[in-house]
């Protein structure tokens, strides 16, 4: 393999030739190295190819954070494949969606997984490949590498699924080309080198997680050292254990590490710097984890769309917090209005990102892609400014997604599910202040007449068909909904009502 062909893969291929025995992932009591990652990897690429997958094709993972996703993420690019990357956590029918719409060739689900993914596979008409811990494991005496596909950079990697305000999911499709540029920015911003350990709490299903995590670390034969999901006192303890010098977090994470009761048990010194993005991080939290923590926190802005980053800030350069800094190396960013032109500094618009980050399009979605990139420019939804330093903001959003603890809860799907009980006439989903997750989803339910229902169980509705992290924790029943006069219900007029009950998991 050429390790300058300007593939994803060959990010793993160029550190296995250079550092074979460094440790690229630890994950609990198992660890890779580079050698074995890149023939791990390779072996899954042969698996692959022996059940038919041909360059090109989409093939699933419904993987939790570990070492087999990432064999599996590189097996799959590695076979010329496009990986579709399934947060585990989704149920059957959205599953299916995905799957379906993204006309999978195989899904890769953990062994004995007959779970929500197995079942949104059959559901699809989806092949399903069940991995467990040993599945590419044996002798590897003789070791031969699998040919490599021929692809281009320009060529689609990934297609990660992304929904708009309508609640659709739509696969956003990035190239080898946009992923190694972001890479490439990444590892500028963090200064990453091959002695770093980069902290990896966030889900590798993720764009943030997969690409400023998983392969910028890999670029340039660092160790990333997984969680298999987050919690903030497992978090510290892996900080102290592995000796983490990068962490990548969303502002929920930086929260829950900062408020730690046992925070000062842990020997948290080998921090260096922290890289925060999803949603906008508190000015508190932010002054806070740096004085408490010893570490420098850039807050960035990014979307799936553009690769993630976008904007950033710098290390050596002044930064103001509550900003999201400067567009990164061949990046452009603009604040415009609603005709798209743009608007002077410190004036509210629309931010719209250009550049080598820009998604592909949305898989074939044309008419989605064009109203989402116009004449170069992708139309992020989100509102912001920027100041005479040139640094951006985020301000608002334009569309009403609710980002809790960094996952994007859109309220129309939500709002579709309540409205499939029968006991429910109008709901209407938004998000309120949350000082954990940073906001939490709530609903204002209107029943129907003559019928009686409780929060309670229209949480457990909602819960059994979808994501646990999209279900309400906080429901009140009303008499009726604002409404404008054109019959359209008025979110901003909704207050909750003090004392609704929250159910948390």
């Amino acid at each position: 393999m050429s390790f300058d062909d300007g593939t994803v893969p060959a990010l793993l291929a160029r550190s296995a030739a250079e550092r074979p025995g460094w440790t690229a992932l630890r994950c609990g009591p198992d660890a890779l190295t580079y050698r074995t990652l890149d023939e791990l990897a390779d072996r899954a690429a042969a698996l692959l190819h022996a059940r038919g997958i041909v360059p090109g094709d989409r093939v699933a993972l419904s993987l939790p954070n570990g070492t087999l996703f990432a064999v599996l993420y590189y097996g799959v690019l590695r076979a010329g494949a496009i990986v579709v990357p399934l947060n585990p956590l989704l149920r059957a029918g959205e599953v299916r969606h995905c799957l379906a719409d993204a006309e999978a060739a195989l899904l890769v689900a953990p062994l004995g997984d007959g779970g929500e993914a197995v079942q949104g596979a059959r559901l699809a008409g989806t092949p399903h490949l069940a991995v467990g811990p040993d599945a590419f494991a044996g002798p590897r005496a003789g070791h031969a590498r699998v040919p490599e596909a021929s692809r281009s950079p320009l060529d689609t990697a990934v297609v990660l699924y992304t929904s708009g305000t309508t609640g659709s999911p739509k696969g956003a499709e990035l190239t080898h080309r946009n992923i190694r540029r972001n890479v490439d920015e990444g590892v500028r911003v963090l200064g990453l080198g091959p002695s770093d350990v980069v902290f990896g709490g966030l889900p590798l299903f993720h764009s943030f997680g997969q690409v400023m995590g998983l392969n910028c670390a890999v670029s340039v034969g660092a160790c990333l050292t997984l969680m298999a999901r987050f919690d903030p006192g497992d978090a510290l303890a892996l900080v102290a254990r592995d000796r983490v010098t990068v962490l990548l977090g969303v502002p929920t994470m930086y929260g829950l590490l900062l408020r730690h009761p046992d925070r000062a048990r842990h020997d948290v010194s080998s921090l260096r710097v922290g890289l925060c993005g999803g949603s906008p991080l508190p000015v508190a939290v932010l002054t806070g984890f740096e004085s408490g923590f010893g570490c420098a926190v850039l807050e960035g802005y990014g979307l799936s769309e553009s690769s993630p980053l976008a904007c950033v800030n710098r290390i050596d350069r002044p930064r103001s917090p509550g900003t999201i800094g400067v567009p990164v190396e061949g990046v452009e960013m603009r604040v415009v209005d609603r005709d798209g032109k743009e608007v002077p500094d410190g004036e509210v618009g629309e931010l719209v990102i250009r550049g080598h980050n820009v998604m592909k399009g949305y898989w074939r979605r044309p008419e989605a892609t064009a109203e989402a990139v116009r004449d170069g420019w992708l139309h992020t939804g989100d509102l912001g400014t920027r100041d005479a330093s040139g640094d951006f903001r985020v301000v608002d959003r334009v569309k009403d997604v609710v980002i809790r603890g960094g996952f994007n809860v859109y309220p129309r799907e939500v709002e579709d599910v309540l409205h499939l009980h029968p006991d429910v006439a109008e709901a209407a989903v938004l998000g309120v202040p949350d000082p954990v997750h940073g906001q939490e989803v709530a609903a204002a339910v209107v029943p129907r007449p003559g019928r009686e229902v409780s929060p309670a169980e229209l949480r457990a509705h909602v819960r059994e068909r979808l994501a646990p992290y999209k279900y309400p924790r906080r429901i009140w029943l009303t008499d009726a909904l604002p409404k404008g006069p054109t019959g359209k219900v008025l979110k901003r007029a909704i207050v909750p009502p003090d004392g609704v009950g929250t159910d948390r998991v």
